[in-house]
């Protein structure tokens, strides 16, 4: 009985290993630029897109009306700058508008599909990939890419490629059940690439004890500090601890402290923009104007009842007590409650609930004008397999399409 002979190879000019937000883009891009290139998408999953359909509550933050080096981190800040320079969030956004996906902003300069919808979003990204001759292979799982001469071959389970180009845009860790599992990163080591430690990033904090059980579903301003990073936005009280904003950008500045061995020093400030002589003195002028007021009652116009009932006891201070029966020392120990309190942060909610990975192949080792290796010529990386990782609002989307843009750029010179 004869050994199955091994499948023939595949030629193509590029083969881009991963098929989420990054590989499409890049796949679309150098299309555009190189119709002529032959250029085929690789990914594991039988349906592709699992983690743009359930970014932003299933409605994909595809950008921001502003983005700067400022909103990441990770990389050198040059380098982030250059490559969002190139393609800015206002050519993201024509981009889309283009290919079928009219926007809208929200708050802090979100920018949704008007359609609320992330699959409008995935749906254009795949028509565009069919319209400018991009091949997509599903269920096309890389487990090898070797250096043949000055060629790639890429084994996948049941195919062969024989590539001038290879792209990983593979992705990072968080989100595994939409097929990011790291993998990535073990074929840029094995290209020779230097890999930064990964942790979970945009992920709800967990908290030790149940004080904050109560508080569930109630939602307000907060700013969250961490070993001297301040962060401000809006937060969400959970069962298990604090979610929202402002704590899931400081979710990768906890774990990036614990990944360095420091202790995790986290305060929380419930009244933020405020200092201590402003509090005292709205207090103070609050005591004037309605003397008998308990003070539940007037800390409740500045924030939700059971918070205030919370800070309140935890301030050690009774029930009932009015302003005009609040002691000096009281007062001030509330205060500054509302302004520092320590936060027991036991963990997050890990890779399954993170939005994004921080660490990754280390940025240094990319040229940032081609988004090319300097280890590994003709090998391009793009997306969140980089050490980049981005702030809550449409930052990381952003990413993978200026980085996208990047290396077709270079790919199609």
């Amino acid at each position: 009985m004869t050994a199955s002979a091994e499948p023939a190879d595949v030629a193509v000019d590029i083969a881009i290993i991963g098929g989420g937000a990054a590989g499409l883009a890049t796949a679309i891009f150098t299309k555009r630029a190189a119709p002529h290139l032959r250029v085929c998408c690789l990914d594991g999953a039988r349906r592709i897109g699992a983690k743009i359909l359930v970014s932003g509550g299933s409605r994909c933050n595809v950008t921001n009306t502003t983005v700067t080096e400022r909103d990441y981190w990770g990389g050198s800040p040059r380098a982030i700058r250059a490559v969002l320079r190139a393609f800015p969030a206002v050519r993201a956004a024509a981009f889309f508008e283009e290919i079928g996906v009219a926007l809208h902003e929200e708050e802090d300069g979100k920018l949704f599909p008007d359609s609320n919808s992330s699959r409008t979003v995935l749906d254009a990204l795949l028509r565009e990939a069919a319209n400018v001759g991009v091949e997509i292979r599903t269920g096309c799982r890389v487990v090898r890419v070797d250096r043949v001469a000055e060629r790639f071959r890429v084994v996948a389970a049941g195919e062969q490629f024989n590539a001038r180009i290879v792209v990983l845009a593979t992705g990072g860790r968080s989100l595994p059940k939409s097929g990011s599992d790291g993998f990535g990163y073990e074929l840029a080591k094995g290209l020779g690439h230097r890999y930064v430690a990964t942790t979970p990033a945009l992920a709800p904090l967990v908290l030790r004890g149940d004080a904050h059980v109560p508080l569930s579903g109630i939602a307000h301003p907060a700013a969250l500090t961490v070993n001297g990073v301040r962060l401000e936005g809006p937060m969400l009280w959970t069962h298990v601890g604090i979610s929202g904003p402002v704590a899931l950008n400081a979710s990768r500045h906890w774990h990036r402290t614990r990944l360095e061995g420091t202790p995790a020093d986290v305060r929380l400030n419930i009244c933020p923009g405020e200092t201590f002589e402003l509090l005292e003195a709205w207090f103070l002028e609050r005591e004037r104007a309605r003397p008998k007021a308990m003070l539940l009652t007037v800390l409740s116009e500045r924030l939700p009842t059971a918070v205030a009932a919370l800070w309140i006891w935890r301030a050690g201070i009774a029930d009932g007590v009015t302003l005009s029966h609040l002691p000096r020392a009281d007062r001030r120990r509330l205060i500054h409650a509302l302004l520092e309190t320590p936060l027991d942060v036991r963990d997050s909610r890990g890779y399954d609930y993170a939005e994004v990975t921080a660490g990754g192949i280390a940025l240094d080792e990319i040229d940032p004008a081609r988004m090319e290796s300097r280890i590994c010529p003709g090998l391009y990386l793009v997306g969140e397999i980089l050490d980049v990782d981005g702030r809550l609002g449409g930052f990381n989307f952003q990413w993978a399409w200026s980085s996208a843009w990047v290396a077709a750029q270079a790919m199609a010179r």
